[in-house]
């Protein structure tokens, strides 16, 4: 409904300006001017609402953004060295074989 809107305000502003140019109050290069700007008014506010759809379509998939990705990559890589360096070193307590607790049992 909005691109109508769009349509009918450019078509609106066209016909005016067209109307001024023909009767010596603007300038082609004032029209022309003046249609940069809404084209690039109107390429702006596009953009934005097609940046918004793409990221609520992409959130409702459960999907994240690289740049998150790579932070919570960063981030677990950061906790991991951080663990490792925290963990005591296990000490390694001697198995008793069967033959040590046989030479035990004779004495």
């Amino acid at each position: 409904m909005k691109a109508v809107t769009m349509t009918n305000d450019l078509f609106s502003s066209l016909r005016t300006y067209l109307n001024k140019v023909s009767e010596g109050e603007r300038t082609p290069a004032e029209l022309a001017n003046a249609l940069n700007t809404w084209v690039k008014q109107s390429g702006d506010v596009l953009k934005t609402k097609i940046d918004e759809e793409v990221h609520n379509t992409v959130s409702r998939m459960g999907f994240i953004k690289r740049e998150e990705f790579d932070e919570l990559k960063a981030e677990l890589e950061a906790l991991k060295k951080v663990s490792t360096k925290k963990a005591p070193a296990k000490k390694s307590t001697p198995v008793k074989t069967k033959a040590a607790i046989q030479k035990k049992g004779n004495r």
